[in-house]
């Protein structure tokens, strides 16, 4: 039996001392450490955020493969915050599926996550390691929406929505330093390999032996005919979308192998919300580096924060359904950490029966997901037509 349930790996990290100040909160009974690289620094960070002077800390170093087989051995489920995790993500995947540790991440990284999946998807499998990726604002509200509005379409109509739109109506707070680092080495990479840019930009890059059929772009702005509002390529949609399509495949494509999926953003109605669709589309979304990875926004920012979303498709006889899923912090930093936490956390308890393998949160969690979010987490999944 492992020592802790949780590791968390990254713990001095911003998000990282996010994440170990809402297991302390909300789950003090829980066995869980901090780990990191410097000792001292962990000892350090759990003074000043006045966790108790025996919250067990692990000195563990990507750089270092025998650390970090130590600390896997001693846990149930790693959180890892250490990103770029093209740099520093993989030592860590292999230690977890050579030990048959779970593990959770919040990477929005296509070129590692095709990677990871193509190393170790089936010694995952064997050993029984759940490597699940994305476990953050990208892409539990977007793959758990699609899942949640298939889910009732099926319940409603006994079959699923064909084509399904994923909208931003809302979103109040600000993408991570780390999140913007991630961009930057996916986009290093891409710009340096014709081959990457070519698998970067399908929707299918994550679904290896299967390809859809034509999928929406998503990357022009555009006024949408069904709901007359104009809409703007959405910077996360790049992982979002790959991550539905492959929860789909693993889940034996429940949303039909003719699925298509486009997410963008509402921009508003008229002249206006054509002006500011246009004005997106050539903006830099992750802004111009006023938050560096381990640096992060203040608390009341990440408690006025929010974001609002939707998701509404059509089945193949016209039947149309439409969801809304909310949060209730800002969405890079306040809500991503309970949401890595709850998905952790589900893997030991509700979803203790998930086979191993490297996956996607709907077929990792299936429902037992939004119910955790919803009871602790600050998320609502509702059916609003």
């Amino acid at each position: 039996m492992a020592e802790f349930d949780i590791i968390i790996y990254g713990a001095t990290g911003f998000t990282g001392r996010l994440v170990a100040e809402y297991i302390h909160a909300t789950y003090p009974d829980r066995p869980w450490a901090m780990a990191g690289r410097s000792a001292s620094k962990l000892a350090q960070v759990r003074d000043e955020m006045g966790l108790p002077a025996d919250t067990p800390l692990i000195e563990a170093d990507a750089s270092d493969p025998a650390s970090l087989d130590a600390m896997v051995a001693r846990a149930r489920v790693i959180i890892t915050t250490v990103g770029p995790y093209l740099l520093y993500g993989e030592p860590l995947v292999a230690a977890c599926v050579k030990a048959g540790t779970d593990y959770v991440d919040l990477s929005g990284e296509p070129p590692f996550m095709w990677d990871m999946i193509e190393k170790y998807n089936d010694a995952a499998k064997a050993s029984g390691a759940r490597i699940v990726h994305s476990c953050g604002f990208d892409s539990i509200p977007f793959d758990m929406g699609v899942y949640f509005l298939q889910q009732e379409a099926q319940k409603r109509f006994g079959a699923p929505l064909k084509d399904v739109k994923g909208r931003v109506r809302g979103m109040k707070g600000t993408f991570s330093g780390g999140t913007a680092a991630s961009g930057k080495e996916t986009m290093k990479l891409a710009m340096g390999d014709p081959d990457v840019m070519k698998r970067l930009v399908s929707s299918f890059a994550l679904t290896p032996g299967f390809e859809g059929p034509a999928q929406p772009y998503g990357n022009k702005p555009y006024e949408d005919p069904d709901f007359g509002i104009w809409v703007a390529p959405f910077v996360m949609a790049s992982i979002n979308t790959k991550n539905v399509h492959r929860s789909n495949m693993l889940m034996g494509h429940p949303y039909g192998t003719d699925f298509t999926y486009e997410e963008m953003m509402f921009t508003g109605k008229g002249e206006k919300g054509e002006a500011i669709a246009k004005s997106i589309a050539k903006s830099n979304p992750m802004g111009d580096d006023d938050i560096k990875p381990g640096e992060g926004t203040s608390k009341e920012e990440r408690d006025n924060g929010s974001y609002d979303l939707m998701f509404t498709g059509t089945s193949a006889d016209k039947e149309r359904l439409t969801v809304g899923v909310k949060g209730d912090r800002d969405p890079g930093y306040g809500s991503t950490s309970k949401m890595l936490t709850e998905a952790a956390l589900c893997l030991i308890e509700e979803a203790a029966d998930t086979p191993g393998g490297v996956l996607t949160a709907a077929p990792a969690f299936g429902g037992a997901i939004i119910d955790r979010l919803t009871a602790n987490a600050g998320l609502t999944f509702q059916v609003e037509s």
